[in-house]
């Protein structure tokens, strides 16, 4: 059920990352539980491979690369695009991070990414070492700005 454009169950901060298992553009299975409580996580879901606001949202990303690792984050891009999708979007745009497919939007229904019309959500997840979301950003519009929040919420657990 949709309410005023917010998925019913959408996680937010207090909320414990779900488990779950999903390929990455080189065709291996990446699993949730092999990061967590290992590092901070930047998980971010986007709506689909090569359209411009999406390519814009991953070179931001890209660009603010070791602003991430160096404060030990993870980087990981979800939308429903397969695998094939997902390594030419990567090579393409010289992406750094890991980039799921999830066929069917299994993920993103987990974490309650809500739609806006017929188009998925764009949301950016913050999560602790200990795998507990920090901060959302929800905003479908305006991709580059989910790297600048999502900066500064990390630097504000590590504080």
């Amino acid at each position: 059920m949709i309410l005023f454009g917010k998925a019913q169950g959408q996680l937010k901060a207090g909320d414990k990352v779900p488990s779950f298992q999903l390929q990455d553009q080189n065709g291996q299975t990446f699993d949730i539980n092999t990061v967590l409580g290992k590092q901070p996580l930047i998980i971010y879901f986007y709506p689909k491979d090569e359209t411009s606001g999406c390519t814009k949202e991953a070179c931001s990303f890209r660009d603010a690369y070791e602003d991430f690792t160096s404060l030990g984050a993870k980087v990981i891009g979800i939308s429903g695009d397969d695998v094939a999708s997902h390594k030419s979007f990567a090579e393409h745009h010289r992406l750094p991070f890991t980039l799921l497919a999830d066929k069917g939007n299994k993920v993103r229904k987990q974490f309650g990414v809500p739609k806006t019309m017929f188009i998925p959500g764009r949301v950016t997840y913050v999560v602790d070492k200990q795998g507990v979301i920090t901060y959302v950003f929800n905003n479908l519009t305006d991709g580059p700005k989910h790297v600048t929040e999502a900066l500064e919420a990390l630097k504000a657990i590590r504080n």
